[in-house]
């Protein structure tokens, strides 16, 4: 398992991984989302190291109806 300093830096490795694939070529328009809490980070430096826009999609845990305690999803 890989052990990163922080999310900052989980995100500028993504980034470099990344940053090849054919989906990522010059005249793509690419678009980082990022969920709350622990992703915010890592999007966001991914978004920065390629260039590209970045938004926040919020979640939320659904809920079972025969059990409430129970999420899924």
């Amino acid at each position: 398992m890989t052990v990163f300093e922080d999310r900052r830096d989980a995100g500028r490795r993504l980034a470099a991984a990344v940053r090849d694939l054919p989906a990522l070529s010059d005249d793509a328009r690419v678009v980082v989302l990022a969920i709350p809490r622990g992703g915010l980070p890592v999007g966001a430096e991914v978004a920065r190291a390629l260039g590209a826009d970045f938004d926040v999609v919020v979640v939320r845990k659904l809920r079972s109806p025969n059990n409430p305690e129970l999420g899924f999803g």
